[in-house]
């Protein structure tokens, strides 16, 4: 669709569909200026590696024992109030519009906390999942961030063959890191010596971004970084 009809289209719907703030119910934007102004943000110093914040801005005790693969992962936001709600919309409601002013909160970030990449590479879902769910949330992401940033998006590069539990029904990150074990492959090398940003909408420990770096890399990336929408703290 050409952007001129595009943008047509999404007036027409907005008029006829007006977004309602999920924080305050108040009409007009699907994230309020008040409720953004109150999202539960990231602030540094953080930990150079996992992007938790870290009093002191070095290594945390936990990356300390981590043999990562992943260069470092960042996040704007905690998973928690209005940041979880609007990101539970997007993934379990079926709010795909709700992906581009998460979009617009990534491209700030990076503005103002850049990081090297060339190209954007979304987390998949197992086939299972994105059949039940009908899409895949951080492909959205990827995709309306790539526009905002004109960077390409390459979705047909990483998959995901094995059907995992999600993430967040582990206890430990020796539970994760078992559970994401051999879940992902390259469909081949064609990245390259590509600087890679993996975008997921929630990191938890780590460990699937961690994953995605490895194969990632086996197959001629040559940097990988994370960058999730919000992250459990």
């Amino acid at each position: 669709m050409l952007p001129q009809l595009a943008r047509l289209r999404e007036a027409a719907l907005d008029f006829i569909f007006p977004p309602y703030c999920v924080g305050c119910g108040r009409e007009g934007a699907f994230i309020c200026p008040a409720c953004r102004q109150s999202l539960p943000r990231i602030m540094p110093p953080v930990c150079p590696r996992c992007g938790r914040p870290q009093p002191s801005g070095v290594i945390c005790p936990d990356c300390v024992r981590w043999q990562s693969a992943v260069d470092g992962i960042r996040s704007p936001f905690r998973f928690e109030g209005v940041m979880r709600e609007a990101i539970h919309k997007l993934k379990y409601q079926n709010l795909r519009s709700m992906a581009a002013p998460l979009a617009g909160m990534l491209q700030e970030y990076l503005s103002a906390n850049p990081l090297d990449f060339d190209i954007l590479v979304p987390v998949p879902l197992h086939r299972k999942r994105l059949r039940e769910r009908g899409y895949n949330q951080s492909r959205l992401l990827a995709q309306e961030l790539g526009k905002l940033i004109n960077i390409p998006v390459r979705d047909d590069v990483l998959v995901r063959r094995k059907h995992t539990p999600p993430q967040a029904r582990t206890a430990t990150i020796e539970e994760r890191t078992h559970n994401i074990a051999d879940a992902f492959a390259c469909r081949d090398n064609r990245l390259g010596k590509s600087h890679v940003l993996l975008l997921d909408d929630v990191a938890t420990s780590g460990t699937t971004l961690d994953a995605c770096a490895a194969v990632l890399k086996a197959n001629g990336a040559a940097a990988v970084w994370g960058l999730a929408m919000a992250r459990e703290i």
